[in-house]
């Protein structure tokens, strides 16, 4: 039996292995897939199993507080799965004066436009610029309970589509795992953790692919500083991978900002994992001539073998998982993940005519 750190029941517990089927038989949708019963099951163990630990009050607390806003935003969050959103981060100390707010509402603004939603942490500053060039209707917010704040901004108050979370990790999780797109505005330790979160994610694929804009304004510097240090401190010393720059894109222009969010999405559309394969999903394939350029110029990303054309595989037909797509498969090394953003790059820079088909839709990313 499946449990929560991935062991089995022993031959010593029968009882605990009998007591977690009957309670997945009773707590499990009649309609729930195999995949879904094996993961009750690995939930309903793992309490079992801090029962059998008898884990003390404040860990059972964290544990209880993680699982109920985890719930609560994945049921918020779920009739917009199919939206492309994009998560804006800064300082909640932005006054409606400073230039940052009015570029990250004119941001917003654009995003709304082409069907974007904007999910923010829903407090004060960008985060209520955020919302205010979205609108309402377009707006998504994860808040923290903070005794200095004021809980959610005005923009968001009160609507369905505002989760409040008590920890920092259950929000930040949140406002990733949802979203296709980040856009980063000057900020303290919070907003710095926020994008060093991103680009670690992005870093070591534990994030689909996405983009990551650093907004700035001109002649603020901001950006410029970060990038003086993780450039004279960071790459300097070899503790990130040369072209781990091509997972961000650093501007002061709101139009450059848009463009980068919306280019990413041009042709690409999304990825999943079958087995050893990275399978790259699309609006239209490049051609034969096209192909041959890919694997020249990215035979670095390979582990083996070469970037193919494909079809929908098995597991995707089996899921219905955007099968209508264009694909290239590849054993990608899972090392150069800047490389890949370069290779999706290149894909939305294909001059192959696009198939007449419109965007199905957002798929996450299978990890």
């Amino acid at each position: 039996m499946p449990t929560g750190n991935g062991g089995s029941s022993t031959a010593e517990d029968p009882g605990s292995e009998l007591s977690v089927r009957r309670a997945v038989d009773e707590l499990a949708p009649a309609d729930a897939s195999e995949a879904q019963r094996r993961l009750y099951t690995s939930i309903v163990a793992t309490v079992s199993q801090l029962a059998s630990d008898r884990a003390d009050t404040g860990d059972l607390k964290i544990v209880d507080a993680a699982l109920a806003e985890m719930r609560a935003a994945f049921s918020m969050f779920r009739p917009y799965r199919g939206e492309r959103k994009v998560t804006i981060f800064g300082s909640a100390r932005t006054d409606a004066g400073d230039p940052a707010y009015r570029s990250t509402v004119d941001l917003a603004v654009t995003l709304a436009a082409h069907g974007w939603m904007v999910v923010t942490g829903a407090g004060p500053g960008i985060m209520a610029a955020g919302m205010e060039g979205a609108g309402r209707d377009r707006s998504i917010g994860v808040n923290i309970r903070l005794p200095h704040e004021q809980g959610a901004n005005p923009f968001i108050a009160q609507d369905p589509k505002l989760v409040q979370m008590r920890y920092f990790f259950t929000r930040k999780l949140m406002l990733i795992k949802e979203s296709d797109g980040y856009v980063v505005l000057p900020g303290g330790f919070g907003t710095l953790d926020e994008s060093f979160e991103v680009l670690t994610l992005l870093q070591t694929g534990k994030a689909a692919p996405a983009p990551v804009v650093l907004l700035d304004t001109p002649g603020s510097g901001y950006w410029d500083g970060w990038r003086r240090f993780v450039d004279g401190e960071v790459a300097s010393r070899g503790l990130i991978s040369p072209g781990d720059e091509a997972l961000y894109r650093k501007t002061d222009d709101v139009a450059t900002a848009a463009g980068e969010l919306l280019g990413f999405y041009r042709n690409y559309h999304s990825s999943r994992w079958v087995g050893d394969l990275l399978v790259l999903r699309m609006q239209h394939a490049p051609d034969r001539a096209e192909l041959a350029d890919l694997n020249r110029r990215f035979a670095g990303l390979l582990a083996g073998g070469a970037i193919r054309a494909s079809s929908a595989l098995p597991p995707e037909r089996r899921d219905g998982d955007q099968v209508g797509l264009a694909r290239l498969a590849l054993r990608f090394d899972r090392v150069h993940y800047g490389l890949l953003r370069r290779l999706i790059d290149a894909l939305n820079d294909l001059e192959t005519p696009r198939r007449p088909a419109g965007d199905p839709g957002r798929s996450p990313v299978g990890r």
